[in-house]
């Protein structure tokens, strides 16, 4: 979920020219709806030949699917940039991470999580629900829960499902005007702390053994 978006016209390395590209596919395919952005019109955005994109990326689905996939996957350098310290601080960077990306890239966010042209398409959906994956197993990390084995999948099922409360919130302050950002931030903190602090270990303890009468 972190691309520049500034086309470079000037000699660059194979993994400079492909973000390069990248970035431009983000912009158009975030300004218009799938049927009306071509590998042409994002090659003349990039400054380069049609046919590099195609090297680089394949048929224009493909570049639409890695278009939403860096949109909604969570990269694992945002965990390596959490601050050390207690979980409301991680929560709180956590969160403030999530909404400074969302909105720097809004409009191609807002595509990407809508599937807008694409709708009901299965390519996409398996996109969606790895990043629903990604995200889940890098949300544990960062509230320190990743070595919960035994309730691990009730964990990861937890996080997802406030991945999609993150996802409608969003959408209410970006798309909708409803929420500002600092009531989606309130929120969100208040509702992921509250899961870890209070709902899963409730889960935990319910799930524990009981031992024996003596």
């Amino acid at each position: 979920m972190s691309v520049e978006t500034a086309p470079r016209r000037r000699r660059l390395e194979p993994d400079a020219r492909r973000g390069q590209i990248l970035a431009c596919a983000v912009r158009l395919f975030g300004e218009r709806p799938y049927a009306d952005v071509s590998t042409t019109d994002v090659a003349r955005e990039a400054g380069v030949a049609r046919g590099l994109v195609n090297h680089y990326f394949g048929a224009k689905k493909d570049l639409y699917l890695e278009v939403v996939r860096v949109m909604v996957t969570i990269p694992e350098v945002a965990l390596e940039r959490l601050p050390k310290g207690d979980l409301r601080t991680r929560v709180d960077a956590s969160v403030t991470w999530f909404l400074d990306v969302v909105s720097r890239h809004s409009t191609s966010w807002l595509a990407a999580v809508t599937a807008r042209g694409m709708g009901g398409d299965a390519d996409v959906e398996r996109v969606l629900a790895e990043a629903e994956e990604v995200a889940a197993d890098r949300m544990l990390v960062a509230v320190g829960l990743a070595g919960e084995a035994e309730h691990r999948e009730e964990l990861r099922g937890m996080v997802r499902a406030y991945g999609g409360l993150a996802t409608s919130t969003a959408r209410e302050w970006l798309q909708r005007g409803v929420l500002t950002r600092a009531q989606v931030h309130l929120l969100l903190t208040t509702t992921l702390l509250t899961i870890v602090e209070q709902v899963i270990p409730q889960v935990i303890a319910d799930r524990e053994p009981t031992r024996p009468e003596r």
